[in-house]
């Protein structure tokens, strides 16, 4: 189940993670092992994703049944990675409207252009599976349209006015970088197509960029407290007992996220007590 999480979250979400285990003090009451995805946030905090709790008999035996429970933060961990000042940043595949196209006309007969041009053009990308909103509500101005959708996070917004029918051009705004640009109308459902993916892959990347830029090694437990003020991941060694566990989150309110998988582990020092540590753990201030 995890893995689900962790491939949903990277694929759809745009959310790169950690996945890991929980610590016998951070796992759910009762569980035998809690499993988990940690994201980070923004300003550098981490945030419990996903997590999938084995209980195994502890619960079921009162009830007779044997079940796997769930849970998941997935939700929150998309709004907080990728939103800005304007508003959401959504992952084109999980957005409800891909793409929304708003025209500029200030007579009928220009209103009676622009949408027989557009026809054509919201059929095609319909026709790839891709959403479309045309917007032609005559209640609202263009600029509130535009301030709307960016803090809604469609990814790909289109505006076509007359003097875009005289030159057979579009306008195309990308959600993630706010970048606007003027294109020949000929061919641009399948730009669109392409737009969409490369947003997918720059809000991931962006992402992953910014989570790998706050991951450090720290053996230094008076550094340590310094720096995790800041935000971050800091994989430090741990000797596996509670007591530990509870002095480094009274003294910094970080706490042990997880024992991450897929990291290369050697045996070390706690930083905390100096006893022996059999692998380094992610600690970090959370939600």
């Amino acid at each position: 189940m995890l893995k689900v999480y962790a491939k949903f979250a990277e694929e759809w979400m745009a959310v790169p993670v950690v996945q890991g285990v929980k610590s016998e003090t951070e796992r759910f009451a009762g569980a035998l092992d809690t499993y988990t995805i940690e994201a980070m946030m923004q300003d550098g905090k981490a945030l419990q994703s996903g997590t999938s709790h084995f209980l195994g008999q502890n619960f079921a035996k009162a009830f007779e049944v044997q079940y796997l429970n769930v849970s998941t933060r997935l939700i929150g961990a998309l709004i907080m990675t990728h939103s800005d000042d304007n508003g959401l940043v959504l992952p084109p595949r999980l957005a409800p409207i891909q793409v929304v196209i708003i025209p500029i006309a200030t007579k009928p007969e220009q209103m009676e252009q622009v949408n027989k041009e557009v026809q054509p053009i919201i059929e095609e990308l319909r026709s790839k599976g891709i959403t479309v909103k045309f917007d032609d509500a005559d209640n609202k101005r263009p600029g509130f349209k535009f301030a709307d959708y960016e803090l809604k996070g469609v990814p790909v917004r289109l505006v076509l006015g007359a003097r875009d029918l005289e030159n057979g051009t579009i306008e195309v705004m990308r959600r993630d970088t706010l970048e606007k640009e003027t294109r020949s109308i000929e061919g641009i459902a399948q730009y669109v197509e392409d737009l969409l993916e490369d947003i997918q892959k720059n809000i991931f990347q962006k992402a992953k960029t910014f989570r790998d830029a706050h991951i450090y090694e720290c053996d230094n437990y008076d550094e340590f407290k310094e720096r995790v003020k800041d935000g971050g991941f800091f994989l430090c060694h741990w000797d596996g007992t509670a007591e530990t566990e509870a002095q480094i989150k009274e003294e910094t309110q970080a706490t042990i996220r997880c024992v991450p998988f897929g990291v290369e582990q050697t045996p070390g020092v706690d930083m905390v007590s100096g006893k022996p540590s059999k692998a380094r753990v992610i600690i970090a201030r959370s939600y």
